[in-house]
């Protein structure tokens, strides 16, 4: 495992993350989230390649609209999609793990497109 100012490098890399964002009702790529993804990797590629221990998880979220199930289902296949693509770009497979969060922890609570848009999205964080 990295020593401890490592791990600060590590967690400022973290904090440099983007989300990418998703289309109402769907999880293809869109060309913005591949870029997107593509950065990540960047950030993100020395430390998986450095510490074969370090995984990270990549979560799916939706927005408020929709059943429980349907947004448990749409947010795996986004993080599953967002996965994908970062293994394309070089990233380990067995380092990346994906959940689905559906329309829970969302990080915006108005009733709005703009709202929504936030929400619609795949997630980077290191797995615990």
């Amino acid at each position: 495992m990295p020593d401890a100012a490592t791990r600060m490098k590590i967690q400022d890399l973290l904090n440099q993350i983007q989300d990418a964002y998703f289309d109402f009702a769907r999880h293809n790529l869109r060309p913005d989230a591949e870029a997107t993804l593509r950065a990540n990797a960047k950030t993100l590629t020395e430390i998986i390649q450095q510490y074969p221990d370090f995984h990270l998880t990549v979560e799916g979220y939706c927005d408020e609209r929709g059943s429980d199930e349907y947004n448990m289902a749409l947010g795996d296949a986004r993080a599953k999609q967002a996965k994908d693509y970062l293994v394309t770009l070089g990233l380990p497979t067995a380092q990346l793990k994906t959940v689905s969060y559906g329309k829970e922890k969302q990080v915006c609570s108005e009733h709005d497109e703009d709202c929504w848009q936030k929400n619609r999205r795949a997630h980077l964080t290191q797995a615990q």
